[in-house]
């Protein structure tokens, strides 16, 4: 039998053997259960290597909780982020621009993208550990200027995300489905030929978010001090506001609209 014969058997063979396997019927015969008692009796025999993994975690949960418990001030509501307005990111475009001061600027608006804010704050005391929660990346206050004709495209793209962070002095409107309506600042229309002095964060300076406007911008002011960190500003804004006994709020009062077209 030459070597190709013999290997038409084989497969043959097994063809043969995996077709009355597939034709199989398989039942249940029975089934067993039983329940486990979890009580006391187990924590009596635990792993010691457990018992050190868990006594060395305690020390770093004290050492987190000692540093991240601490009050820095009280929300007199609950403070809650959404486009195309919300609250919370109404407030932390504001605080860049209260922050501004001890930078010696003054800017005509500031932008906070609601893409990084990552949690609400409750009503009641705000902790540093719930701060870092709302702005857990090293983002730092930037300012920068841009002509008219680049905050008006800077609007368009914010228009066409439905919106972000926007500090008191804007007012824009855009339709459903993102256009651009129209924007003022202080009050007034954007003129195209005008300068504006922005506040920001650094990482939408470099046009990130959707934001590429922010990539003609010119005299910038970038300070890269871990003091200049967003969150550690929001803290001194809740303790200056607690140093005056104030609790911090905002309100939905109009600065992103959405229209019908």
């Amino acid at each position: 039998m030459n070597r190709l014969h013999t290997i038409s058997l084989s497969a043959a063979a097994l063809a043969l053997a995996l077709a009355s396997c597939s034709t199989k019927q398989y039942q249940v015969a029975s089934v067993e259960r039983t329940r486990i008692l979890i009580d006391s009796r187990y924590d009596n025999s635990t792993d010691p290597e457990v018992q050190k993994a868990n006594a060395a975690l305690l020390v770093h949960k004290k050492q987190v909780d000692a540093e991240m418990n601490p009050v820095q001030g009280y929300a007199a509501t609950d403070l809650w982020v959404k486009r195309p307005e919300s609250p919370l990111s109404n407030l932390l475009a504001d605080i860049l621009v209260w922050s501004s001061a001890k930078f010696d600027e003054q800017p005509d608006f500031a932008i906070y993208n609601v893409g990084g804010i990552r949690a609400a704050l409750s009503k009641g005391a705000v902790t540093r550990g719930n701060i870092l929660d709302v702005a857990p990346f090293e983002n730092k206050i930037c300012f920068l200027t841009l002509s008219g004709n680049d905050v008006l495209e800077l609007f368009a793209q914010i228009a066409m995300r439905h919106g972000e962070g926007l500090s008191h002095s804007l007012r824009l409107t855009a339709t459903a489905d993102g256009k651009l309506v129209s924007a003022t600042v202080n009050g007034k229309p954007v003129d195209p030929n005008a300068k504006y002095r922005v506040a920001t964060l650094d990482y939408l300076a470099q046009g990130n978010d959707h934001m590429e406007a922010f990539r003609k911008k010119t005299d910038v002011v970038s300070p890269t001090g871990e003091e200049n960190n967003v969150r550690f500003l929001i803290e001194q804004y809740f303790k200056a506001a607690n140093d005056k006994g104030e609790a911090v709020s905002r309100n939905v009062e109009g600065r992103m609209t959405i229209v019908e077209k």
